[in-house]
């Protein structure tokens, strides 16, 4: 399903903000852990959209950008070992560096 145009702009708008990204991300590892795993590569999507970040991201990764968007997209299926990769790379680009602190930005 593509995003509208009001969506994308929303999301983007609301990436400005520090808290919200931290959030997002936050919200994708719940996600995962509780075994919801559409909802966890929607809301890494809508990081890596809302903060423009694919490129950059998918170079960190070492990685091509169309392969991160397939892993991230609704059927996409990660392996443990990229999902981490690409957590720590999203963790790195927020500032965080220790789960503590993760937690500590949305309590």
């Amino acid at each position: 399903m593509a995003l509208t145009r009001e969506f994308k702009d929303t999301v983007m708008e609301l990436c400005k903000d520090p808290e919200y990204r931290k959030g997002l991300l936050l919200e994708a590892l719940e996600s995962y852990l509780e075994g919801d795993i559409v909802v966890g590569n929607s809301l890494l999507r809508d990081y890596l959209n809302g903060t423009q970040a694919f490129g950059e991201v998918a170079k960190d990764l070492q990685m091509q950008e169309a392969g991160l968007r397939r892993m991230v997209s609704a059927n996409g299926n990660a392996t443990a070992k990229n999902l981490f990769r690409l957590f720590k790379v999203c963790q790195d680009r927020e500032g965080i560096h220790s789960a503590d602190e993760f937690l500590s930005h949305v309590a």
